[in-house]
């Protein structure tokens, strides 16, 4: 487990076990961003889990006429979009 909101760990981290999958936390909601985590993946863009629960949760409540599903949806492509763009894929 490494921490969204430490980037510079995360990267150092990475340096040190490059083959090992990281689970990520902090990403979103806790105030973590795309940049912040993207120490955490691999070179091939790999080798991390991104946990975002609270915003997908949450993502109706900041919509107007999307429904539960249809927000976390919106919400989980936007943060794929975000993640992907910050890790060059």
């Amino acid at each position: 487990m490494v921490g969204a909101t430490y980037p510079q760990q995360g990267a150092e981290l990475r340096a040190l076990m490059p083959q090992t999958f990281f689970l990520v936390p902090g990403y979103g909601a806790q105030g973590a961003t795309a940049s912040d985590i993207k120490g955490c993946f691999d070179k091939r863009g790999g080798g991390a889990i991104v946990n975002a629960s609270r915003s997908l949760l949450l993502a109706y409540k900041k919509t107007d006429g999307l429904g539960f599903a249809e927000a976390a949806r919106a919400e989980a492509i936007r943060m794929r979009d975000e993640i992907n763009a910050a890790i060059g894929r």
